[in-house]
């Protein structure tokens, strides 16, 4: 649980430097249609995210572990530049090498146009307040 927190709230960063110490420097990742292999390229993958993906609010959830590999599920909430919000819903599954840092990481993700009026992600940007509720506890 702690390691998926500490995921959840490096992302909260929005700072792609920071979110790629969390990866081996070998690191392959699948996200959507778009794939890859290093820190650089994952810096550059979140770098052109969050310029597409604003007010980005992000909520991850354990789904299932065994001895190095982590199944979170997820969702966050963002708008783009029309003003335009969507909750996108996903699925990641983990593989961890012997140092504890991410090897593989494949996300696969759906994206649900919503109304601002509609959005459950309220906080200030940043690290999600302990006291929001998590996933399950929104209905999610």
């Amino acid at each position: 649980m702690k390691k998926v927190r500490l995921a959840e709230d490096g992302w909260n960063t929005r700072d792609p430097e920071r979110v790629s110490l969390a990866y081996s420097n070998d690191s392959r990742w699948r996200n959507r249609a778009e794939f890859a292999n290093g820190r650089e390229q994952i810096v550059s993958l979140l770098t052109r995210k969050w310029r597409r993906e604003l007010d980005y609010r992000l909520i991850k959830e354990l789904w299932a572990f065994t001895e190095n590999r982590i199944a979170v599920r997820f969702a966050y909430e963002s708008r783009d530049d029309s003003n335009n919000w969507y909750r996108s819903y996903g699925n990641e599954n983990w593989e961890f090498n012997l140092d504890g840092l991410m090897v593989h990481r494949y996300a696969c993700i759906n994206d649900l146009p919503i109304r601002e009026s509609d959005r459950l992600f309220h906080w200030p940007l940043g690290r999600r307040p302990d006291g929001h509720p998590g996933l399950s506890e929104l209905g999610l």
